[in-house]
């Protein structure tokens, strides 16, 4: 297990990770997700290595995390790391031999990996010559070749069509399943609701929700789906039911004691009552309700 315990990082005036603590559990997908400049990605930097915290530690498997241990990680920056002019193989080769393997295992894993992610026909292709999408999946290799005992990804699906998107989910899937910890950023919340196990929320520097998405979803009181002719869906009207909060777009929290009636009777005076439904939220609603100030 991967372990950031309160996590502090300024640079000059700025506060990027105010006690941020996160934990990536061995054979889950976590999803890192947050506002732009919340601090997902130097908290990465941070797990990796790449920045010093100014405060805080960093553990793996429950002790503090070594070089050693980092050479063994796989990381996926958000800007692209290739050289362009390299051919693919090589430059797959070239960070496998980075991280100690030598060269005869290095071409095979190489050979095996780019095959695994889609490109075992591009070896002797130019990495400029990619398309984007392409060289996406070029950095995945990248950060797999080595088989890594955990991978860290900032962004992996950016600039992905909707068959890289079906590829990096797979190879994800499937290494979380032998038990590697999987972490990544995405600021696509439907995809990140499909295909992880559990997911944390920063805003500000600071994890403010985190678990298992289905309990995530299941905080905050019941949810109900009310539309009301006339009303813009900001739902005014529920602001004197007790226990009821509107969440906007006719979504509203109620706390466990709170009388689901009360907000029927609310509703109805308000005007002529289209839909009223208990409802699950998304993560987006989940989200929203986390990072709102």
């Amino acid at each position: 297990m991967l372990e950031l315990d309160h996590i502090s990082r300024r640079f000059g005036e700025t506060v990027a990770l105010d006690g941020l603590s996160l934990q990536v559990e061995p054979g889950a997908l976590t999803g890192f997700v947050g506002a732009n400049g919340a601090g997902k990605t130097t908290a990465m930097r941070v797990a990796l290595g790449v920045l010093e915290p100014d405060g805080g530690a960093v553990r793996w498997q429950g002790r503090p995390v070594t070089a050693a241990d980092r050479a063994r990680f796989g990381y996926m920056p958000e800007e692209r790391g290739l050289y362009p002019r390299m051919r693919v193989g090589d430059q797959v080769e070239h960070f496998a031999r980075l991280h100690g393997l030598d060269g005869a295992t290095a071409r095979q894993a190489t050979a095996e990996t780019l095959e695994l992610v889609g490109l075992g026909d591009q070896l002797a292709t130019r990495t400029d010559a990619l398309s984007l999408g392409n060289q996406q999946r070029v950095q995945l290799a990248v950060a797999l070749v080595h088989d890594p005992e955990l991978l860290v990804l900032d962004e992996p699906f950016s600039g992905l069509d909707p068959i890289g998107v079906d590829v990096m989910a797979e190879v994800l899937r499937a290494r979380a399943d032998r038990g590697v910890p999987v972490v990544f950023s995405s600021h696509q919340l439907d995809l990140v609701e499909r295909l992880c196990d559990a997911v944390a929320i920063v805003r500000d520097g600071r994890v403010v929700a985190q678990g298992p998405v289905a309990e995530l979803r299941r905080r905050g009181g019941r949810r109900y789906r009310v539309e009301v002719e006339g009303d813009d869906g900001d739902a005014a009207w529920a602001a004197g039911v007790p226990g009821a909060r509107a969440l906007g777009g006719g979504l509203l929290a109620l706390d466990d004691d709170a009388d689901d009636q009360a907000l029927l009777d609310a509703a109805r005076a308000a005007g002529p009552v289209r839909a009223f439904a208990p409802a699950e939220p998304r993560l987006a609603d989940v989200f929203r309700e986390a990072v709102a100030p």
